[in-house]
């Protein structure tokens, strides 16, 4: 008798999941997904591309023969004449190196925003490697371009490489990646800690009890976003104190144009957090949903490393996805000294897409 209780119990438990075909696909179809969409990106022999920058070039040195020897050549976007050398490897693949002769100010540029790991400066006729050394991927990038550069050269003088690290403010990956932790924490507080308090309340019916009440129902929502934004602020707030006593990262542009950017992300992400959380209150299908907004950004936003590594007929999508937008809008303020003007677009933009999904949530919002 006792064990036809459990068989029964057991049976009840699997036909409830059952009647729920969103907690199967959250549960079950989305992480097969995502292992397909990520092995798909990041498997099996695929073609790397690398862009290194060459300041102080001269046309008849001995890097500027060599290359016009050995490389191929291309044209950028710009029309520029570039480099190119590619190495065809049975285990890892094809690497295509793109040397890219520009201006010291577009180098140290590139090197700010992700574009390039490795700066080469050939003033008289020397070969210099600039890079970060606590860069990982910058180093193997130089050895890997060192031994191209070596390959059938007899030239000593060509052959004695030189690495300096580089010193100015914002090429370091330190400096990169704060920006973007400033930018995935306000991602990810407001919608973990909106959404699935949402969702928490309307499974317990908190949010009925709360309608109830005298108090507007578009107040509830936006009390829980105002103490939401107040928190982000104060965890940015340490954040960047602690980087700037460990690491001595130092905000280089307009501080009020950092808040501005800063509120219009948080405005972003708590609309989006409303407009995801104002259904469902199965926390399963609420967990899957989540994840499949912020999962995308984490990877394409260039939170960890530079989503220039990607496909350039994607470029154009992942910049204009909320993540991106206020990861390179935090970047060009804190290290490249940006003001209020060169962040204006996107701050419209993300201000327009947290009212947007707001109101449309708002409307579709299930109190009980």
């Amino acid at each position: 008798m006792r064990k036809n209780e459990l068989w029964q119990l057991i049976l009840v438990h699997f036909r409830e999941l059952l009647r729920e075909p969103g907690v199967l696909f959250w549960g079950i179809g989305f992480p097969i997904l995502m292992a397909w969409g990520l092995g798909i990106a990041f498997t099996g022999n695929k073609e790397t591309r690398k862009d290194i920058a060459i300041v102080n070039y001269t046309p008849g040195g001995s890097l500027s023969n060599y290359m016009a020897e050995h490389a191929s050549k291309e044209k950028d976007k710009s029309g520029k004449e570039i480099f190119v050398f590619t190495i065809n490897d049975p285990v890892f693949g094809k690497n295509i190196f793109r040397l890219m002769p520009v201006d010291s100010v577009t180098a140290t540029l590139g090197v700010k925003r992700g574009i390039f790991e490795l700066m080469i400066d050939n003033s008289n006729d020397s070969t210099v490697f600039h890079l970060d050394p606590a860069n990982s991927e910058a180093r193997l990038l130089q050895l890997q371009i060192a031994t191209v550069l070596d390959k059938n050269h007899s030239d000593k003088s060509f052959s004695e490489i030189k690495t300096v690290p580089l010193e100015v403010k914002g090429t370091r990956y330190i400096d990169f990646l704060v920006p973007g932790l400033l930018a995935m924490n306000v991602m990810m507080a407001c919608l973990w800690g909106m959404s699935w308090t949402i969702i928490e309340r309307r499974k317990g019916n908190m949010l009925r009890r709360m309608v109830v009440t005298p108090v507007h129902r578009r107040n509830i929502l936006m009390g829980l976003m105002t103490a939401r934004i107040t928190m982000n602020f104060v965890e940015a707030l340490l954040l960047m104190i602690f980087a700037w006593i460990y690491f001595d990262t130092a905000i280089q542009g307009s501080i009020a144009a950092l808040l501005l950017v800063f509120v219009a992300g948080n405005i972003a992400f708590t609309g989006i957090a409303i407009l995801i959380s104002s259904r469902t209150a199965n926390t399963e299908i609420g967990n899957g949903i989540i994840n499949f907004v912020n999962m995308p950004m984490m990877i394409l936003s260039g939170i960890f490393f530079s989503y220039h590594n990607f496909p350039e007929w994607s470029l154009p999508v992942i910049q204009a996805l909320p993540l991106t937008m206020l990861a390179d809008s935090m970047r060009s303020i804190i290290n490249e000294g940006a003001g209020i003007l060169a962040v204006l677009d996107k701050t419209i933009i993300l201000t327009l897409t947290g009212v947007v999904t707001f109101v449309v949530g708002l409307k579709m919002f299930k109190w009980y």
